[in-house]
């Protein structure tokens, strides 16, 4: 007899006790993504219905896909800014799930779209929740997977976006030992910083990368997580030196 502790445990997690969120936004040219990329592209390969010689040569539907690597809910690697960084293939398995913390903002975010979280927002969460636990995955809610166009622009085109201080990464990496962060933007800074051309403009997303955490960016469904008590699984393709690619996220949580 084998021991079966774990598939009795999946069992378990795939009672009505929790519920799995799937925090991923469907991969198409619709998709939301960071405006320089060109949108998702497929061509057919393969398709089981023609009569033709590929048909026959294995009668079944298959495409080509076009990608940016940094579309959709995706991965960052290190070496997506730090040249030598780990690339998607050195990153362990077992960085792949997490407790997850969810710090909501979206008050905040809504009555200034620029709103940067800071050290002083993390104390308040822990004041409430408690201590942030080692090795864990911190997401932003802003709730800007709502909107129709991550950029948020003004009426001259000038986009708007909240994202974290530089100074709020560098506590949760040194003080509390995360293991990685997510947001539902397309950028790890705010718009204020990202669009700043007299300064680096991304300094918050090169120190999270730096310091050899992931992130997972356009993430969607933060809105149906507890702060605490769930844990987060991140999927994506082992490439060789890949610096990101689309990801599929979920979270496993309480059902309360």
């Amino acid at each position: 007899m084998g021991n079966h502790k774990l598939w009795n445990l999946l069992n378990e997690l795939k009672t009505p006790t929790y519920k799995w969120v799937d925090l991923t936004h469907e991969l198409s040219e619709t998709t939301p993504h960071w405006y320089g990329f060109a949108p998702f592209k497929k061509e057919i390969l393969f398709d089981y219905l023609e009569d033709t010689p590929q048909a026959q040569l294995a009668p079944m539907r298959c495409f080509s896909y076009t990608v940016a690597s940094q579309y959709g809910t995706h991965v960052d690697a290190p070496n997506h800014f730090i040249e030598g960084g780990r690339s998607l293939s050195e990153i362990e398995v077992s960085e792949l799930i997490y407790p997850l913390v969810v710090i909501d903002k979206v008050k905040e975010c809504a009555e200034n779209p620029e709103f940067t979280l800071q050290i002083s927002d993390l104390q308040d969460w822990e004041k409430i929740y408690g201590r942030i636990p080692e090795n864990a995955f911190v997401a932003f809610r802003s709730d800007w997977h709502k909107k129709e166009n991550l950029d948020n622009p003004d009426e001259n085109g000038k986009p708007h976006y909240p994202g974290w201080s530089v100074e709020a990464l560098t506590w949760l990496v040194q003080e509390r030992n995360i293991g990685a962060i997510g947001h539902e933007t397309a950028d790890t800074d705010p718009s204020y910083v990202t669009t700043d051309s007299v300064h680096y403009p991304y300094p918050a997303e090169k120190y999270i990368l730096e310091v050899d955490r992931f992130q997972i960016e356009v993430l969607r469904n933060l809105d149906q997580l507890p702060a605490t008590g769930g844990i987060i699984v991140t999927a994506f393709p082992r490439i060789k030196k890949g610096v990101g690619s689309p990801a599929r996220v979920f979270a496993i949580v309480p059902n309360d």
